[in-house]
């Protein structure tokens, strides 16, 4: 089960309500660096910060997620910026998983303050496609995906 999105008679997006198991919650740490020149994180770092919350998750899913034939590319990525981050700060991204098809699955996140998980930085989603490097057609997602999101 994936966070849940309610429009308002505006049409605007809410924040992503948890309704279920995320598939992974990461740990990440702000950096310095991470900061732009009004001192909060720079949108592009926001993306950083999924990228390896997708990494951690996929590091642990047992059995092969991917190989010379099968290799996951993004397609399409979605972030609500919320609010500000400013540092120092300890994230919390949660991953579920949205939708899964037959060679791609939609990954659903949140970014939290760690020491206080009401405060949402941004929340959205990704596409994952699994495709052929060589051919560049998509393929299956892979068993151990499957298995991994249940």
């Amino acid at each position: 089960m994936s966070p849940t999105r309610t429009a308002d008679a505006s049409g605007t997006t809410e924040p992503a309500a948890d309704t279920g198991q995320p598939l992974h919650v990461a740990s990440i740490g702000v950096r310095w660096r991470d900061l732009d020149a009004f001192n909060h994180v720079n949108n592009s770092n926001y993306l950083t910060y999924l990228e390896e919350a997708r990494l951690q998750w996929l590091s642990h899913v047992p059995g092969p997620w991917f190989d010379d034939h099968a290799m996951p590319v993004m397609a399409a990525s979605q972030v609500n910026y919320r609010r500000p981050i400013a540092w120092p700060a300890q994230l919390q991204v949660q991953l579920f998983c949205e939708r899964m098809g037959n060679s791609s699955m939609t990954i659903t996140h949140r970014v939290l303050d760690a020491e206080h998980p009401d405060q949402l930085y941004c929340d959205g989603h990704v596409v994952m496609v699994w495709m052929d490097p060589a051919s560049g057609k998509p393929v299956p997602l892979p068993e151990a995906i499957r298995i991994a999101v249940g």
